[in-house]
């Protein structure tokens, strides 16, 4: 079971709307082209607004009122009910008259908490490598002996996922001393997960065909199920009795399980997301981008040199 933590973080993801169902979700997608597919209640932004532009008036007032206290000569004490309604009275004058330290304070806060997802994240990359980069059910595309390996959890649902596969195709085509980790990181919902159970079974009887059978599910049309799984498997001569007997005597649900975990650790809460060195990458990014972080690890051992 994922621990309430996490379902807790996964519902107060900012900018999205997205619902759970079952383990799974189901994501209105959100503009921007750092896009991902992310769990979030339907209802959650409002009040998630709310809590922000309180956290907001409220450090712009403490701001303020330790702006006007410095003014006072003598040495600290209580106000009285006059003096908080004087100072309560200046600071929404003040907050009127400057309006955009409310904006200030936002960023303030969105770049604190990217400095504090970011700092988690390389703490669990370096704490997790193992099971990051070399897990052993994972299955890897490119260079097995590349010098810089690319992570990316992906749900096969996910129309971003689907966005980015030609980004992962032309940087395997460029770059030959690359690999390319697939992490199944099922999400959105029941059909992901049943997909993701058939695509693990076909793995364990046909792992030399694995990269093929992933790129026409995820580049495939249409949303991915057990049984569209099992038909792109027929299309590699894996049948669906086959596919059946491995799911039953060796289901994958504890590995899955394992991912689940390793994404809270990393602070993922939505598909695509890349770890490259000592950095996630959230989000459609492009490939220029994810190159340059390849080359960057490759020049000094980080994403950012």
């Amino acid at each position: 079971m994922l621990s309430q933590e996490y379902l807790n973080n996964l519902r107060v993801f900012p900018s999205f709307h997205c619902k759970t169902a079952a383990m799974g979700w189901i994501a209105e997608r959100p503009a921007g082209k750092h896009a991902q597919e992310q769990p979030l209640p339907i209802g959650k932004v409002t009040i998630l607004k709310g809590l922000m532009m309180k956290t907001m008036f409220s450090r712009a007032a403490v701001a303020a009122l330790l702006f006007a206290s410095a003014a006072f000569s003598a040495p600290a004490y209580a106000l009285d009910d006059k003096q908080k309604q004087e100072m309560g009275a200046f600071i929404k004058e003040y907050l009127i008259a400057n309006p955009e330290i409310l904006l200030e304070a936002q960023d303030a806060l969105q770049k604190k908490q990217e400095d504090m997802r970011n700092a988690q994240a390389k703490a669990a990359i370096t704490q997790n490598k193992q099971e990051i980069f070399n897990a052993k059910n994972d299955m890897a595309l490119g260079n097995p002996k590349g010098d810089v390996t690319v992570v990316e959890f992906f749900d096969y649902n996910c129309g971003y996922c689907r966005h980015a596969l030609p980004d992962m195709e032309a940087m395997l085509k460029k770059d030959k001393n690359i690999r390319f980790v697939l992490k199944e990181f099922p999400i959105l919902g029941p059909d992901s997960v049943a997909a993701h159970r058939v695509s693990d079974a076909f793995r364990q009887l046909s792992p030399e065909n694995y990269g093929a059978y992933f790129r026409s599910i995820l580049g495939g049309e249409g949303r991915a199920t057990q049984q569209s799984a099992m038909d792109a498997a027929a299309r590699f001569g894996v049948s669906e009795a086959d596919l059946r007997k491995v799911m039953k005597d060796n289901p994958d649900d504890a590995n899955i399980q394992k991912t689940y975990l390793l994404a809270q650790k990393l602070a993922i809460t939505g598909t695509p997301a890349y770890i490259i060195g000592d950095e996630v990458i959230s989000g459609v990014v492009g490939e220029d981008i994810l190159q340059a972080k390849v080359a960057n690890v490759r020049a000094c051992g980080k994403t950012t040199c």
